[in-house]
């Protein structure tokens, strides 16, 4: 019997570090044995680079553009850290076009030339900041991915973010089978973070899968263009990024999320982010 090739989207909102914790993740998956593709999903081409040595690698998107429908796997899949599958999509150029259309292009064009058939554990779709409508909503809308995992952090925006790709999820799931598999916390040192964080995955049904403390050894290797499981296989935040891998690999638990509306959003958000805040700045 064939092994189940499981196809993963990451979200969350821009700059919270979804990227980073997906190349992570990745590299203790690949550390494992596990054989894994990356299909970055933002114009910017950057969901790959610190499994490629920081290779600016060409989109898949300037392939066509320079060469044509008539092209090869190799040309857009480019082999990294522990033998990692990596694409990028790309973009149109700026202010032309819809940058949706690179990951309707892209995962449309990996079908045909038969990315998909290899001996494949899992492909992990890195999606652009917090945006699920269009092209960005594809790998969730057409069945490409049947997990989502959420990176967030106790910053109230990127709670608003998380709250907003919950309703994404929770329409297509409604018509197909895709579910969220939990809550990535990225750790900011926001009071109460840990606490925040679970209850926001309470109350929208799914669980706060991981916690990632914040690091500064994770700048450290990025700067090397590497991973920290790469760059300080022995750091405990290396450690941190192995656990994480270990628990979307067992992960059983996905829902149909529950939404907050924007009044019970702000509830829990006074109660855990800002109530001491208010506190403190009394006079």
């Amino acid at each position: 019997m064939a092994k189940e090739l499981r196809q993963i989207a990451i979200y969350g909102k821009g700059g919270i570090g979804k990227s980073t914790t997906t190349q992570n993740l990745t590299a203790g998956l690949a550390e494992n044995g596990k054989n894994v593709m990356i299909v970055g999903c933002d114009p910017k081409a950057d969901s790959t680079r610190l499994l490629l040595g920081g290779l600016a690698q060409k989109t898949v998107l300037d392939t066509l553009r320079e060469t044509g429908e008539d092209i090869d796997l190799d040309l857009i899949v480019k082999e990294g850290y522990r033998g990692i599958k990596c694409v990028e999509s790309g973009g149109p150029e700026p202010g032309v076009g819809c940058a949706g259309r690179g990951i309707i292009t892209s995962i449309g064009l990996l079908e045909r030339l038969g990315a998909y058939e290899d001996d494949l554990d899992y492909v992990f779709y890195d999606v652009l900041g917090d945006v699920v409508c269009g092209g960005f909503a594809m790998p969730i809308r057409e069945g490409k991915a049947r997990e989502i995992y959420i990176v967030g952090s106790g910053e109230m925006m990127a709670l608003y973010a998380a709250n907003n790709i919950a309703k994404g999820i929770q329409k297509y799931a409604k018509k197909g089978k895709v579910r969220l598999g939990g809550i990535i916390c990225n750790s900011r040192n926001v009071d109460r973070e840990t606490e925040l964080l679970r209850a926001f995955a309470e109350e929208l049904g799914t669980q706060l899968i991981h916690y990632v403390p914040r690091d500064n050894i994770v700048q450290h290797a990025e700067i090397r263009k590497k991973t920290v499981i790469d760059f300080a296989s022995e750091s405990a935040q290396a450690d941190e990024y192995r656990d994480l891998a270990k628990k979307i690999e067992e992960n059983k638990h996905f829902v149909i999320p529950k939404p907050m509306t924007q009044d019970r959003l702000e509830e829990i958000l006074f109660e855990y982010g800002l109530m001491d805040a208010v506190e403190d700045y009394k006079i």
